[in-house]
């Protein structure tokens, strides 16, 4: 719905500012509307995300992962090498060294563009 739609684009602009150094304030103002609860269920105990509003749910939730990747590994965000692309990524490469968002759309763009450019000279 409309609501979570304008709640998601502020947290993913908020999210990226705390991915490029701009400042943490706008995260954190997304997380200031939630927090987790631990409970004990019947078989194991378990977390339970309570957000002010409903609509701040995805958002929320996106934030929290952020810091948790932030918490895991803060060099392996990074911006995809495609000139094009918008997007950000988590490196899960076995060495960290991996560029682009997808091999199978931005690097295989990149790669085409080399050989195109190659077979032209």
């Amino acid at each position: 719905d409309e609501k979570t739609r304008r709640a998601l684009v502020q947290a993913r602009a908020a999210i990226l500012r705390a991915v490029t150094s701009e400042s943490a304030d706008q995260l954190n103002a997304v997380l200031d509307r939630g927090r987790v609860r631990r409970v004990l269920a019947e078989s194991a105990p378990r977390d339970e995300v309570e957000v002010s509003r409903s609509e701040w749910l995805p958002g929320w939730l996106a934030a929290d992962n952020l810091l948790h990747l932030l918490a895991e590994a803060p060099g392996r965000i990074k911006p995809c090498a495609h000139e094009h692309c918008i997007l950000w990524f988590y490196d899960t490469s076995k060495n960290g060294t991996r560029r682009w968002c997808s091999m199978a759309i931005c690097g295989n763009r990149a790669k085409a563009a080399r050989h195109y450019a190659a077979k032209r000279d």
